[in-house]
């Protein structure tokens, strides 16, 4: 079988499928495995595919995201007759779907279905470990300048809504949508994520933002942006992964 990943996520998938071997193309920004895709063709980014190599790659099988890739390029590749399998999970439940069907179609269904099986019941110990505890409000900064947040429509969301929390920015229309650090401060959540992708917040920024804000700078924590956002085989440990940060945000007594 020969495939091509248009998405990051989707490319580690692959390998923890056991398909590492038959992809034969992915994108700029696949990026893990470290070793596995070192020796994997480069087509493009994630909204500049190569659509034209990726055709003469003849692939039985390109994977790609609503959200990652563009709907000009997967038609593109549909009129050329490339087989597309196109996802968009907004949760753990929707990924766990998403990882089956991959499964499927690589033909791999017992690994898809342990990694599924992996999600639903660490999702299943978070939901419940959470029921009874108080819900700790948050806010997700994805970007800086504009600073630019998640709305409940996502998966970030999704993953530390489950463990717990409460999106400040939930009820927003846009997705990713702009904010104003005023509000921000106002709205006073008791923790803001800070991504480290798109953009790669560190600690430098933390300063910077309590000084905008007037919210103490214990508030501000650094986020594995990969742990949060990407869904696949890495769902897993992000579940646990945004427990943890709830979890620690409830405890803090100094923000």
């Amino acid at each position: 079988m020969r495939i091509v990943s248009l998405c990051p996520s989707l490319t580690e998938l692959v390998f923890d499928l056991g398909r590492g071997a038959d992809l034969v193309a992915a994108t700029d920004w696949c990026v893990h495995p470290v070793d596995g895709v070192a020796g994997v063709e480069k087509i493009g980014g994630t909204k500049t595919p190569r659509v034209a190599r990726i055709v003469e790659l003849a692939p039985d099988l390109v994977l790609m995201n609503e959200e990652e890739n563009r709907v000009e390029d997967a038609d593109a590749l549909r009129a050329a007759g490339v087989s597309l399998h196109v996802s968009m999970p907004r949760d753990a439940a929707a990924t766990a779907q998403m990882v089956r069907s991959i499964a499927a179609a690589v033909e791999r269904a017992p690994e898809g279905e342990r990694i599924a099986a992996d999600i639903e019941a660490r999702t299943r110990r978070v939901v419940a470990s959470a029921a009874n505890a108080r819900r700790v409000r948050w806010a997700y900064l994805i970007w800086r300048k504009p600073y630019m947040s998640v709305n409940a429509d996502t998966f970030a969301s999704a993953l530390l809504d489950q463990a717990g929390g409460a999106n400040i920015f939930a009820a927003r229309a846009e997705r990713y949508p702009e904010i104003d650090m005023a509000e921000l401060g106002a709205l006073a959540p008791e923790v803001v994520l800070l991504c480290t992708e798109p953009f790669p917040f560190q600690d430098k920024h933390r300063e910077e933002l309590a000084q905008l804000t007037g919210l103490a700078s214990g508030r501000f924590v650094i986020a594995d942006g990969e742990l949060l956002s990407w869904h696949g085989s890495r769902t897993p440990r992000g579940i646990d992964y945004a427990e943890s940060l709830i979890v620690a945000a409830r405890g803090n007594p100094t923000a």
